[in-house]
């Protein structure tokens, strides 16, 4: 009798040392996933800012509507393509890189105009600021914001809508308005994807980077358009 119960008794013994050793793997496994992303994060960064400063230091001119989306979504598919194999590093420094391509003129267009100087400067140090702001929160609320994506995910695709509508019938207000409203959503995507990687949500780190890497290119491009509007109306 003794016998036949020992197997029940260690069960309900180790179940709970199971649970823990369990939530202490996949604890390790969110910050390996998290270190991992924040380096590479921080490459990708430079490597974008080295391509965007050399494209406007040579005066590249700003590609089209079409080679913009195309190369943007075409390398974005293939960096989710090759995210679990070693040529996902590779695709995801082209995209960052291509991305860095289309920045360039952007910037030489502010750099251009009056106190383009401190626009620029600005929308860097506020797009920084609000980044480590809002992981820091993240990581020290423990909050769950995944629930978020479905909303965020509407919310970008109606402001690309938007965006389009803007730059084709040349509405100066909506674009504005469209600007303000990518700063929300971009802010509402790095909570989103820093809280998926801290709870477990997301375990590619090459994944994770192009996340918030196009989240933190998505603000800055739209602090850089808030900015300049208020700097033309001063």
């Amino acid at each position: 009798m003794n016998t036949s119960r020992q197997p029940s008794e260690l069960g309900v013994a180790v179940l709970p040392q199971q649970q823990a050793a369990g939530r202490r793997e996949g604890l390790l496994a969110s910050h390996r996933v998290l270190r991992n992303t924040y380096a590479l994060l921080g490459m990708t960064l430079l490597w974008a800012a080295a391509v965007a400063g050399g494209s406007a230091a040579l005066g590249l001119p700003r590609p089209g509507i079409l080679l913009t989306l195309g190369g943007y979504f075409g390398l974005l598919f293939l960096t989710y393509k090759l995210a679990n194999s070693g040529w996902g590093l590779l695709a995801v420094f082209g995209l960052t890189g291509f991305m860095g391509y289309t920045l360039g003129p952007i910037v030489n267009h502010y750099l251009g105009m009056s106190g383009g100087g401190q626009i620029v400067t600005l929308a860097l140090g506020t797009t920084a600021a609000t980044f480590f702001a809002l992981s820091a929160w993240v990581l020290t609320s423990k909050r769950d914001f995944s629930f978020m994506g479905g909303f965020l995910f509407a919310g970008m695709v109606v402001a690309l809508l938007m965006g389009l509508a803007a730059m084709f019938f040349q509405l100066p207000a909506l674009a504005l308005a469209v600007s303000g409203l990518v700063v929300l959503l971009s802010s509402g995507l790095i909570l989103m994807e820093t809280s998926r990687i801290v709870h477990g949500g997301e375990t590619n780190y090459i994944l994770a980077t192009v996340g918030l890497f196009v989240s933190i290119f998505n603000l800055f491009s739209a602090l850089l358009s808030l900015f300049g509007f208020g700097s033309s109306n001063e």
